[in-house]
């Protein structure tokens, strides 16, 4: 597993600690596109927490988004996020 994604599961688990935390890197599947070229990563993200209990899920993604935002500068291009509470799973 690649140091970048090391970073990231490391930073969503300290913030979420979640019961599920899937994260693939997509990167390969973009090259040649501009995000790529410059650095920046394509990733898939399933996390299931109960801190997305009764949040809606624009405010799940600016949950995850928060969490990573220095990173979303740079080293992410592009992260699909599917973000759970347990009772819907």
């Amino acid at each position: 597993m690649n140091n970048r994604i090391d970073r990231i599961r490391e930073r969503l688990v300290e913030t979420f600690a979640p019961s599920e935390c899937q994260l693939e890197d997509e990167s390969a599947l973009h090259a040649g596109h501009a995000g790529a070229a410059s650095g920046g990563g394509h990733y898939r993200l399933r996390i299931v927490s109960v801190k997305f209990e009764k949040q809606g899920r624009i405010q799940r993604h600016r949950l995850v988004y928060d969490c990573l935002d220095d990173m979303m500068q740079k080293e992410i291009h592009a992260l699909a996020i599917t973000a759970l509470a347990p009772s819907e799973i």
